[in-house]
């Protein structure tokens, strides 16, 4: 790896000379703009659009539109006068529990390497550190950006994670948060059923871009040569799920079921179910059937005698 930094951990009168690594990389398959026919990359031009003339990057400026329309144009050492007062520093400004911190935060991690001179107080604050459960709230300047940052131990090594600014976070405005949306405590059983079943210690080796493989396969594909034939997948129907219950249930038997789990026993939780009616006297269902035909039913002694020929004529049929 190749260090994209190099400053100091300000800790109260401590120094911690350090640099700056990026702690992750992008896996995506990475493509340039062709021309169909023959594979010829697409260039592109600066061009200033007062007379289309190319500008070279030398000549090449920050601009700031006003509502006005017109441009104040900003040159580096415009922005070299401006007060980075952690220009070259990594300032702890406290020390808080790392579930205080939102995720929602965290933009872009790093690692932090001691320099020669800085291992042993690099050692001294990530153990301190380690053993308090805590993590440090810091700001730092990167890229003539000044962020807020929290500094933490992951492997024996700091980790920086820098963060957005509490006024860059949007505030999730939905019309359903609103509504009076009423959740049934059976749903609720069921779905903390299912969540319970497929909890279980984060493995993040268990996981992969299944999506970048295969797109991986179809380059190869082309490059050997090959017809490339694209498996059909079962696609998801849309529409309102109508029995939740259902759903969810279906859910946890499912993956129970992907676990090598035996299925479990008939859910009880759902209490909204109406119990069987018990099949009518045989006396009843006569006055019912003979309801639909529009007659009395008969007495019990002649309904005996009615019987028989039925019996026959259900014979022929069978036979």
């Amino acid at each position: 790896m190749r260090s994209i930094w190099k400053g100091a951990i300000s800790f109260g009168l401590v120094t911690i000379p350090v640099k700056l690594y990026s702690a992750t990389e992008q896996k995506d398959v990475s493509f340039h703009q062709v021309r169909r026919s023959d594979g010829s990359r697409i260039r592109y031009k600066r061009v200033a659009q007062a007379d289309g003339e190319e500008v070279p990057y030398g000549e090449i400026a920050k601009g700031y539109e006003l509502p006005s329309g017109e441009t104040v144009v900003l040159t580096d050492e415009d922005f070299a006068d401006l007060p980075l007062t952690t220009n070259r520093a990594i300032d702890v400004l406290q020390f808080v529990p790392l579930e205080e911190v939102d995720p929602i935060y965290f933009e872009k991690t790093y690692y932090i390497e001691p320099d020669k001179t800085g291992a042993k107080p690099y050692v001294l604050l990530r153990d301190a550190l380690e053993e308090s459960g805590k993590v440090a709230i810091v700001k730092v300047a990167l890229r003539n950006r000044e962020s807020l940052a929290t500094l933490r131990v992951r492997e024996g090594v700091f980790v920086l994670e820098t963060m957005l600014w509490p006024d860059e976070v949007r505030k999730p405005d939905f019309g359903f948060l609103d509504e009076d949306i009423e959740v049934r405590p059976q749903e609720l059983a069921m779905a903390g059923s299912l969540i319970e079943t497929l909890s279980g210690e984060f493995d993040p080796a268990q996981y992969k871009d299944e999506y970048r493989e295969a797109l991986q396969e179809v380059i190869e594909a082309k490059v050997a040569g090959h017809e490339v034939k694209q498996p059909e997948q079962a696609q998801p129907t849309a529409g309102t799920v109508v029995d939740l219950m259902a759903a969810l249930r279906a859910s946890v038997e499912a993956a129970k079921a992907g676990r090598g789990e035996a299925p479990a026993a008939a859910d009880k939780t759902d209490k909204t179910s109406k119990p069987a009616k018990k099949a009518p006297a045989k006396k009843t269902a006569s006055k019912a059937t003979a309801a639909k035909a529009g007659t009395k039913a008969a007495p019990a002694g002649k309904t005996a005698g009615k019987r028989a020929p039925a019996k026959k004529a259900s014979a022929r049929k069978s036979a």
